[in-house]
């Protein structure tokens, strides 16, 4: 039998700083996307889009938000094929910069009273460069943590991308908080939701100053020392692993969960035209609550994908969130602050984590590390382009003044669930298959027994 290390990659493994930059550099990257996301339901309606008709501010406002997403499958193929070409480093300190100076610059626009048309246009130009900007994040930075991590624990070190997502949607809200609260209305409407966009620089800076810390991975390193690093990684991809890229375009339609809390959710509870009447920074502490829990249940759940193995987390974490979804949406049609906040932190907190803690392994150990970037960028960055256009959807099916619109919005939720969890189950299982052997729908899982005698050799020796 051959020896364990035949199939891993040679070379110095930074498990714990690779988890420590992938985390720190998503959680300022996504907040960066975050402060965007919570602007164009609580604000932008009102100062980059007419006021004649609430509800024509309400829509176009929301497809502002999935115009990012609209960039994200162009983003990912430029991106990916840079990340398998010139390193997963690379192209992380790329995102990092696209993303904090074109976040800066909507911090700086002129309103619709201001320049009228010029405003919302200049607001899409910006919003498809964060778009670009953010499709590398996950792929790259998950790809890298993967690949730096030891056997039997890459579940665990890989869900850290996910928490630092979870922690920038945190910080993103908990900057908004105080604003919302404590500045007069007038004051905030006018020049406080600018603030969080500056506050961008912060990003730029010390997220080149964490990441420039990380050697490359020791798997794209071999590659490198091989002469085997890919001309056109896409190529490949699309070539030998379009059934896995359809899986996870599939699974990454879960981010209808995040949408629908965060996104139609607010608008939904806060937006005066429908009637709800929760105050925005009460709102707001709704996902900040959910997110809070989630960064304590994230790695619990990516531990326990190395035990269990991927799928099983997944597709019941799809499922249920999926159903959990009707009663989200119930306590907010009802007025309802703490049963909205329970079920928020249900669904959002706990449920969905068996989903959103373990893609960042998933995904990438579908794929061989020639085209793992590529792959995983352009299949998870379709899939959640297709629900980021799901606001501007939801608003238009359940307009204000229509009826049952948990009913609507929760039946649509369920459905695209059912999707991934499908896509799930007909995907191969990945935890126990090494490292060099991940993308060969033939390679052979280690042995349970075997694995779990290497798994707790390698935590007994890493003290986690």
């Amino acid at each position: 039998m051959a020896s364990a290390t035949e199939h891993e990659p040679q070379g110095t493994h930074q498990s714990k700083k690779a988890a420590a930059s992938g985390w720190i550099g998503s959680a300022l990257e996504y907040y960066d996307f975050f402060i965007y996301a919570t602007a164009a339901s609580l604000i932008f309606p009102q100062i980059f889009f007419p006021s004649t008709d609430p509800r024509v501010a309400i829509i176009a406002s929301l497809a502002t938000y999935g115009v990012g997403y609209v960039a994200r499958p162009i983003g990912a193929f430029v991106l990916g094929h840079w990340g398998d070409t010139h390193g997963r480093k690379t192209v992380l300190i790329l995102c990092m910069f696209l993303m904090g100076f074109s976040t800066m610059a909507v911090g700086l626009l002129p309103t619709y009273q201001q320049v009228g048309w010029l405003a919302p246009m200049l607001l899409v130009v910006l919003r498809l460069i964060q778009g670009f900007a953010v499709a590398g994040e996950i792929s790259g930075a998950s790809s890298m943590i993967l690949e730096h991590a030891p056997f039997g624990r890459r579940g665990f070190f890989a869900s850290f991308t996910l928490q630092g997502v979870q922690a920038g949607q945190i910080l993103a809200a908990a900057v908004f908080l105080p604003l919302a609260h404590y500045m007069p209305e007038d004051a905030f409407n006018s020049w406080g939701w600018r603030i969080p966009f500056l506050l961008s620089f912060v990003v730029i800076v010390a997220g080149y100053i964490i990441r420039r810390k990380v050697d490359e991975t020791p798997a794209f390193a071999e590659e490198g020392a091989h002469g085997a690093v890919p001309k056109s990684p896409i190529v490949e991809a699309l070539t030998n692993s379009w059934r896995d890229m359809l899986r996870v375009i599939c699974m990454a339609l879960m981010n209808v969960i995040p949408v629908v809390t965060s996104i139609f959710g607010a608008a939904y509870a806060v937006q005066p035209a429908y009637g709800i009447g929760f105050h925005k920074d009460v709102y707001l502490w709704i996902p900040v609550l959910g997110n809070i829990l989630a960064v304590f249940i994230i790695p619990i759940v990516g531990n326990l994908s190395d035990k269990i193995g991927r799928r099983p987390p997944v597709i019941v974490g799809a499922l249920a969130a999926g159903l959990l979804s009707f009663g989200y949406l119930y306590a907010i049609s009802i007025g309802s602050v703490t049963l909205a906040i329970f079920m928020s932190l249900l669904m959002w907190g706990v449920v969905y984590q068996g989903y959103n803690a373990v893609f960042p392994s998933f995904y990438p150990e579908l794929f061989p590390t020639r085209n793992r970037v590529s792959a995983m960028a352009i299949s998870q960055n379709i899939g959640t382009t297709i629900t980021a256009l799901l606001p501007a959807l939801f608003a238009a099916v359940a307009p204000p003044g229509s009826t049952n619109i948990p009913l609507t919005i929760g039946a649509i939720t369920f459905a695209i669930t059912a999707i991934a969890a499908c896509a799930a189950w007909s995907a191969r299982e990945t935890y126990r298959v090494h490292l060099n052997d991940l993308g060969d729908p033939n390679a052979v899982p280690v042995a349970k027994p075997e694995y779990d005698s290497i798994r707790a050799q390698v935590i007994a020796g890493a003290g986690i």
